[in-house]
């Protein structure tokens, strides 16, 4: 079974490029975009920064929550 491949233009920290993959990849990202809610915005660059934004935003949270437990945790000893 032979898959189109689809070439698409993005942008990542200022810097043009193209990314090329078969149409089934692309049709999988979007879907797994979907369920995340990563695809708000219409072009893959913005997807992309939300991505990042929200990966760090969470590591911040969880970094947050260890250090309101650490205290307690050294009571407990």
């Amino acid at each position: 079974m032979k898959s189109s491949v689809s070439k698409r233009s993005i942008v990542i920290a200022g810097h043009k490029t193209s990314v090329s993959l078969e149409d089934q990849f692309w049709n999988s990202l979007k879907q797994i975009a979907g369920e995340r809610g990563n695809r708000e915005h219409a072009n893959l660059s913005s997807a992309i920064r939300l991505f990042v934004l929200g990966f760090y935003r969470d590591q911040h949270r969880q970094d947050r929550t260890r250090e309101t437990l650490v205290p307690e945790a050294r009571e407990s000893f």
